[in-house]
């Protein structure tokens, strides 16, 4: 024994030596990372900086981070069940709520700033403009998956329950992307490339999956 921990009380010389997270800066990097744009935005907007048209550049940052967001979210299970990596899990509920509050502040940005709360502006927006719909599906499908993120839900729903609702972020994530595509009209070679990920995303989950019952079959025989 050495002099030091001999000169140390018996419970603390025997005390394990607790070990610390290598990821533990995970959390609050996303959280700072998440709220950057929105920093970025109220900051450009009180200068005067965000263009001739300041509520639609806002709408557009909005959007577009809510998707990305959203993306990263359902990046989180393939990257397990395909490559083994276990630290996305940790952040799939974080990034999910993220993508929520972003599509919330788009939306109340369309609802509150662009149409002056005009419910009967909105219905007709919605219904005549399909970027528009999709964009509401989208929202509307993301309200309850937020709402049920949490453990108390699932336990409240039951996990089978729980896992089947959320499955509507795939959803999400593709009325999303056509939201994008139907937002821009010309150049769609950026809300492309997203739906492109998300169909990728949705392949590897359909792909760990089959791999799964696959090896489940395997077993019962």
């Amino acid at each position: 024994m050495s002099a030091d921990a001999a000169a140390l009380p018996p419970a603390a010389a025997a005390a394990p030596r607790r070990r610390t997270s290598p990821h533990r800066w995970l959390a609050p990097g996303v959280l700072a990372g998440a709220s950057a744009p929105l920093v970025s935005i109220t900051l450009r907007a009180a200068r005067g900086e965000l263009g001739a048209d300041p509520i639609a550049q806002a709408l557009n940052e909005l959007g577009l981070v809510a998707l990305i967001f959203l993306i990263a979210s359902l990046a989180c299970t393939p990257a397990k069940s395909l490559v083994g990596w276990t630290w996305p899990i940790r952040l799939r509920r974080m990034l999910g709520l993220v993508a929520a509050l972003y599509a919330t502040l788009h939306v109340l940005t369309y609802v509150v700033l662009d149409q002056g709360l005009d419910l009967s502006a909105i219905v007709d927006d919605v219904l005549e403009r399909k970027f528009i719909l999709a964009g509401m599906a989208t929202f509307l499908m993301l309200v309850p998956l937020a709402l049920t993120s949490t453990n108390a839900a699932v336990r409240r729903l039951g996990f089978a329950r729980w896992k089947r609702l959320h499955r509507l972020a795939y959803i999400a994530g593709m009325t999303g992307a056509l939201h994008f595509i139907w937002r821009v009209k010309k150049d769609v070679r950026e809300p492309a490339m997203y739906a492109l990920v998300i169909g990728a995303l949705l392949l590897a989950r359909a792909v760990a999956q089959i791999s799964t019952r696959l090896g489940r079959g395997r077993v019962a025989h």
